[in-house]
């Protein structure tokens, strides 16, 4: 799932984690997941941990740009596998400019 290369994020992509129309669908251990409205393909959420930031496709579920600790990576990708089906249907609803559901975090 992994491809093994890191894209940087720009300063853009680090600045949208401090406006408020980004929502937050999950939030476990430290790990923030969130989703832009009408974003760009390919369908992806975004993740923060510590500092370090990603995004990561939802079909596959993979690391799309930035860098997130493996151990964490691990658990993404796996509330990730889950919530796949939540995760499209959020990304759909994004597209429209619809709320979002919250999304239930990894035991």
């Amino acid at each position: 799932m992994e491809t093994g290369h890191r894209v940087a994020l720009s300063c853009e992509d680090r600045n949208y984690w401090y406006n408020d129309s980004v929502p937050t669908i999950c939030f476990f251990d430290g790990i923030t997941i969130r989703m832009y409205y009408d974003d760009h393909l390919p369908a992806h959420f975004h993740v923060a941990y510590g500092g370090e930031f990603a995004k990561v496709g939802i079909d596959p579920i993979t690391i799309l740009a930035g860098a997130i600790p493996r151990n964490i990576r691990s658990k993404v990708f796996e509330w990730a596998a889950i919530h796949q089906a939540e995760l499209r249907a959020n990304w759909e609803l994004a597209k429209g400019h619809q709320p979002l559901f919250q999304i239930e975090p990894l035991d």
